[in-house]
């Protein structure tokens, strides 16, 4: 078979030219679930000809929300498409008016939920969509159609439309409408075609680490796989010839790769942090000269850069034998050869950290509205990694920075547009080209973020500040666990922190202070002098505009479902502003 060029082909690429006892499995609660390539095949084929057999026309949308990554979102995925319909994924922390709003404007003829939190949800807004006929459970709830009544309600009568109607999908089709989760105002509909997706497979798999033939090549799924970044990856995977094991859910991520024991997963900044953080954490706790070999392997570690060699490299070796190896066998990351980062910004710190712990991170950049993968950093050919980019544009795709700094994108990757929004649309892609909404700039073919274009602000002085940067320079503190910077039309930046509580406590017990707990940190001076210490330390090489003066240490973290986080665990300032006024004003009393 040839390159797949529809969604629905790489599965049957992979039956065709790879196939694998294991293509996916996953926990079930203990009941643990395994497609092979084959079967996957016949059970995507059989949804197929039941989704006919109950009426679904081209075209048509179908949602899909699940709690976690399971084997059944991924069938569907596969069944929708190769009828020639169109899937909606849609986010499971969403709230109730955001799933009326998109299975409104996405018009949906059925849904497909994981369990019974996302049933009720659907079920509380169905009476207000109009064109939605049937719910469908992937888990048992009682009241409920369990998604296997839809295999069930097909026959081989409908085989004959279904090869008709795959036959007939193009590559340039509409394939999937992806709701951005966005940090502000309604979603938008992403339009994404078959060619989008399928082109920026085959673009970023020279990007991963090489199928080897004599091992298993065991991928780790646990971000959203309705988000475009995990979805193009499990396209990947199959391509690829990989077994994709998904994980319980981020609380279980331990104990999910001591299983899997992966050869790549993905991760998002946000997870990083707290594995480097739990890392060093334990590794000081141990006291004496196991935590004096720990802080200077660690040292090691933070200098790494790919282009040092001699002495260097002799340290660094050393490092990872003594130290290290045990961490990546206690992670079940000791057969790891790359972690994919994306979503948002990756602190340097942690790129060199994990790097030189022998945990190769690539850091890469991308959009929902760009398939995603713009550029990416890669270990495969030298000079193809540099820390603090997000590597070097991917093959056929291109970029050019604007006048004003925003990074502008060109390719087949392009979304078609914004579903049922060509104002939107035009906003966005003028003269062919699509504008990012992010500021970057592109040094020795390496592309670099700096900034986002909306969140730079102006303080009253008349100054640029751009928060990111400030941001990812604070959080090189292990007592800052979450940080939004202020500011915009004031007279200085200021900061709102939500401290962590783990190395906070172990602070305390090191100095002999008491631990307040989370919500008496603000309130307690040596502590809070501790902080500003290092604000104050971090902020030096800025200019003393961009510096942050005023700092409120927060009693909670950010998180989804305080509405503070995007599920992709971006923050979202408005929200956090309007929550947080009052501290933010009594910052500039």
């Amino acid at each position: 078979m040839n390159n797949p060029t529809r969604l629905f082909d790489f599965p049957r690429y992979q039956l065709a030219n790879k196939p694998q006892d294991v293509m996916m499995t996953m926990p079930n609660y203990g009941n643990r679930v395994t497609y092979s390539t084959a079967q996957f095949v016949d059970e995507m084929d059989a949804v197929s000809r039941g989704l006919i057999a109950m009426g679904l026309q081209a075209e048509e949308k179908v949602a899909l929300i699940s709690h976690n990554n399971r084997c059944e979102w991924n069938i569907m995925d596969h069944a929708i498409m190769q009828t020639g319909a169109i899937d909606i994924p849609i986010y499971p922390t969403m709230t109730e008016e955001d799933y009326k709003y998109i299975l409104n404007h996405s018009e949906s003829k059925y849904c497909f939920v994981s369990n019974e939190e996302l049933y009720n949800k659907v079920m509380a807004v169905k009476a207000e969509c109009p064109t939605l006929e049937d719910v469908f459970t992937f888990e048992d709830v009682k009241g409920a159609r369990h998604w296997t009544e839809v295999a069930k309600a097909g026959s081989d009568a409908q085989q004959a439309e279904l090869d008709a109607r795959r036959d007939a999908v193009d590559p340039a089709q509409l394939a999937t409408i992806i709701y951005t989760s966005g940090t502000t105002g309604l979603p938008k509909g992403v339009m994404l075609s078959h060619n989008n997706v399928a082109s920026n497979v085959l673009i970023a798999q020279p990007r991963v680490p090489a199928v080897d033939a004599n091992m298993d090549y065991r991928v780790l799924s646990f971000l959203p796989v309705c988000h475009i970044f995990e979805r193009m990856l499990h396209y990947l995977y199959m391509y690829m010839g990989a077994q994709i094991h998904f994980g319980e859910s981020l609380e279980t991520i331990k104990e999910d790769l001591n299983h899997t024991q992966p050869i790549m997963f993905t991760a998002v900044p946000r997870l990083l942090e707290k594995f480097y953080d739990g890392i060093v954490a334990k590794g000081r706790s141990a006291g004496g000269a196991k935590a004096a070999i720990f802080n200077w392997a660690v040292g090691v570690a933070l200098d790494w850069d790919p282009n040092k060699g001699g002495l260097y490299n002799f340290k660094l070796k050393i490092a990872r034998k003594l130290v290290f190896s045990k961490v990546k066998e206690a992670l079940g990351l000791s057969g790891i050869q790359a972690v994919a980062s994306g979503s948002a910004a990756l602190q340097p710190r942690l790129a060199r950290f994990f790097n030189g712990a022998g945990i190769t991170v690539l850091e890469g950049y991308g959009l929902t509205e760009t398939s995603p993968v713009v550029s990416v950093n890669t270990t495969n050919g030298a000079g193809m990694l540099k820390i603090g980019s997000v590597g070097k544009m991917a093959d056929g795709v291109d970029v050019k920075i604007a006048e004003d700094g925003e990074i502008l994108v060109q390719g087949p990757n392009v979304m078609m547009g914004y579903y049922k929004d060509p104002e939107k649309t035009a906003e966005v892609i003028k003269d062919g080209w699509f504008h990012t909404g992010d500021i970057g700039v592109i040094e020795d073919g390496f592309l670099r973020i700096t900034d986002r274009k909306k969140e730079i602000f102006k303080t009253s002085g008349g100054k640029y500040v751009a928060p990111t940067l400030l941001e990812n320079a604070l959080k090189a503190s292990l007592f800052i666990e979450q940080v939004m910077v202020v500011g915009e039309n004031r007279k200085h930046p200021a900061a709102l922190i939500v401290p962590d509580a783990v190395v906070v406590e172990e602070w305390c017990k090191r100095h002999d202070h008491p631990f307040p707990g989370m919500a008496g940190i603000a309130g307690d001076d040596r502590l809070r002098e501790r902080i500003e210490q290092e604000v104050n330390e971090l902020m030096a090489s800025f200019a003393k505009w961009e510096q942050v003066k005023k700092i409120t240490i927060l009693p909670a973290v950010f998180t989804i479902d305080g509405g503070e986080l995007t599920p992709t665990l971006k923050l979202k300032r408005k929200p956090i502003m309007a929550k947080y006024a009052d501290a933010i004003e009594a910052m500039y009393a």
